[in-house]
């Protein structure tokens, strides 16, 4: 391990990946940063219409004067329009070019949607031919229209969104037709085209369903509030805090990488992001430090796949869940509360042992952040707190949006006026916020797209049935047992989720699978739970692991090696739910004060036996078995049948039940009390043995 001369600061001591480096990785990894960035007179048409589209969301929010059928349609109008403007068709496309046809799959698409907006607009002022007087009985341009506003969404989709979502929602639509020639439960009467096309472009149902209801109103808030948060600083602020908090203990670069990962969660909605925005600085100090390249890359891999787990905000998904489940959003932030907790506690805990069994060091204090002027920097979380206090005390989602955004621009003026006062150039201004304007109604095109297609996945559930044939089948194939068909839906969840966003990750296992785990009276939002859970930890599972591989190529590792320790890492996400399903008590839902106080301590208990059986190590104060007053540290390793009793004993631990708790524990102090008695006399032999 390298020896850190006294008094060099962080940068000098490593490599971080630059900026241009760091886009060109998002852009091959993620499809929804592979944008093109356009020049000149492009440029502006794309700023002018991403403003408008901010504009009218702003404009529809607070006068409440845009139906829902129009804001959604309009929405999605934007959608289409900025989809083709921005994203090339392929990887190899030119990002510097606007081919004529981009242009004009734009233009159709909007008018499509445009289509159903003015006939509203006609109905609203009395004309008797409208889409709403012809409910039922749609014409034949009706039906064109509603075709190709279908195909070019599906275009969009294999463009930014990814072919695994369009191949399921292709096959829903497949199904519809030819329903009434299959076999067993999955046959129905069968539909026509009509049907199809207009219950999923024109029904509220459809394409226009509650995802798209839900992405038009709070979730563009949040996605602009996210941008808006990042543009103030508040990332490297997080990180400049967790390296103030953890650089200086053992192995403290990766519990950096873990404290900064649950912190950005908040502000970025993709674990690939997340790994490669927090990745490109914690990954290089890990390696320099002495952690392997796959262990450094799976740390940071695992701890922000978790961030889109982590409350007050989770990502899109997490608002859809509220939306679907019909319930305030601060239940789905309550519930999410101690699973979170869990899931990183674990990553801490193996890292930190693994740190202690290299005996790597923390950095020099003298090389890390001052405590003091990041205090004086603390306002900028003012923002995130204002939007927990509101959801706490009541509010709607819509609204902690808003105050949220007020206050971040707010903290952004604080900065600009600050810097003047300081004789400085302003850091945020009119130029910021415009570029806030252009993120956020970019970053809600994949999300908008994503909605759009879970859309035609529920349409054709609803109108199919196919949704509780689904279920029926799945619980069918597991003999009634809820133990197989968690399995089941754990296997299609991981399978569904591989290369999806978080958003439409969570819209197709929740859609397909969360469906047969109700049926077996599972509390609804431990079902929906369960599928978001195992949804997004596909982003670690070989062998699609997008986040991991991010990991593996900020750290020049294998990616498959990489993805493997990320799942090891990342082993409570693959517990927790059954849990969670099992004793709703740890999703607070009916549970007490003081049993949700135990349910944390012994589940944090759990995850440390969990830990230490991954790693087969474990440490222990001493001193007082020696006579001695001061104690010392007693390094203990764990042979292959003492590391499945440690997993047994942290998965009685978590399982929130007092008779477990209790045998958990015990087992736990048997084996440590055993492992002690017997380094000791091992040591007391050497010692006779030297003398």
């Amino acid at each position: 391990m390298d020896k850190k001369k006294k008094g060099e600061s962080i940068d000098q001591i490593l490599p971080t990946t630059n900026e241009e480096e760091m886009k060109k990785m998002m852009k091959k990894l993620d499809k929804e940063q592979a944008y093109r960035e356009h020049k000149c007179w492009r440029q502006y048409i794309t700023v002018v219409i991403s403003v408008c589209f901010v504009f009218f969301q702003f404009y529809a929010t607070l006068t409440g004067h845009v139906t829902a059928q129009v804001l959604r349609a309009s929405h999605l109008a934007f959608v289409q329009l900025l989809a083709f403007l921005l994203f090339p068709p392929s990887k190899k496309s030119p990002k510097n070019t606007l081919p004529w046809y981009d242009v004009a799959l734009g233009l159709i698409g909007a008018a499509c949607w445009l289509y159903i907006v003015i006939n509203f607009q006609m109905y609203a002022h009395g004309s008797t031919n409208t889409l709403v007087s012809r409910t039922g009985n749609y014409t034949t341009v009706d039906v064109i229209i509603g075709v190709i506003g279908i195909l070019i969404l599906f275009e969009s989709c294999r463009r930014i969104v990814g072919l695994p979502i369009m191949i399921i929602a292709a096959t829903f639509v497949l199904y519809a037709f030819a329903g009434k020639y299959l076999p067993g439960f999955l046959h129905h009467r069968g539909y026509s085209l009509q049907r199809v096309v207009c219950h999923l472009f024109y029904n509220t149902e459809g394409i226009m369903g509650v995802p798209i209801g839900a992405c038009s109103t709070f979730i563009f808030l949040f996605i602009l509030f996210g941008a808006l948060l990042d543009k103030t600083g508040i990332g490297q602020f997080f990180i400049d805090l967790c390296n103030a908090i953890a650089g200086g203990a053992s192995g403290g670069p990766a519990k950096v990488a873990v404290l900064s990962s649950a912190l950005l969660g908040t502000v970025s909605g993709s674990s690939v992001s997340n790994t490669v925005g927090s990745g490109s600085f914690t990954i290089p100090m890990m390696k320099k430090l002495g952690y392997k390249s796959s262990f450094a890359g799976a740390v940071e891999a695992a701890a922000s796949t978790g961030g889109q787990l982590m409350p007050p905000i989770m990502g899109a998904a997490a608002f859809l869940m509220a939306e679907s489940l019909g319930m305030p959003y601060i239940n789905i932030v309550k519930a999410a509360i101690i699973p979170a907790l869990l899931y990183f506690t674990g990553i801490f805990i193996t890292v930190h042992l693994e740190a202690k069994k290299l005996g790597l060091k923390g950095l020099p204090r003298e090389q890390l952040p001052k405590v003091g002027p990041l205090l004086l920097k603390s306002y900028m979380i003012i923002p995130l707190i204002v939007i927990i206090v509101f959801l706490c005390i009541g509010k709607t989602a819509v609204f902690a949006a808003l105050m949220g955004i007020l206050s971040c621009l707010a903290v952004g003026i604080g900065i600009s006026v600050s810097d003047l006062a300081h004789g400085n150039k302003p850091t945020f201004g009119s130029k910021d916020i415009i570029q806030v304007m252009c993120t956020g109604a970019r970053n809600i095109i994949s999300v908008a797209i994503a909605c759009g297609m879970a859309g035609i996945i529920i349409g054709i559930v609803t109108l199919t049935g196919l949704g509780l044939k689904l279920g029926a089948g799945l619980v069918s194939l597991a003999h009634g047992k809820l133990f197989l068909t968690l399995v089941f839906t754990m296997l299609a969840s991981i399978i569904l989720g591989m290369g999806a966003p978080t958003t439409a990750n969570y819209l197709i296992t929740s859609t397909i699978t969360a469906a047969a785990i109700i049926q077996l009276n599972v509390e609804p939002l431990a079902a929906h739970m369960f599928a978001f859970y195992f949804g997004i930890i596909a982003d670690v599972t070989p062998p699609v692991a997008l986040a991991a591989i991010a990991g593996a190529a900020i750290a020049k590792a294998k990616p498959m090696k990489t993805a493997v320790n990320a799942t090891k890492l990342a082993i409570g996400a693959f517990i927790i739910p059954y849990m969670f399903v099992y004793n709703s008590k740890m999703l607070m839902i009916n549970a007490s004060f003081t049993s949700i106080i135990s349910i944390i301590i012994t589940a944090l208990i759990g995850m440390f036996g969990i830990s230490v059986a991954l790693e087969g190590y474990g440490f222990s104060f001493t001193g007082f078995l020696h006579g001695s007053k001061s104690s010392k540290v007693l390094i203990l390793t764990f042979d292959i049948i003492e590391r499945l009793l440690f997993a047994t004993a942290g998965l009685l631990c978590i399982v929130p039940e007092a008779k477990s708790d209790v045998i958990g524990i015990l087992m736990m102090a048997v084996l440590v009390f055993v492992q002690i008695a017997r380094k000791s006399r091992q040591d007391k032999k050497h010692k006779e043995s030297k003398d």
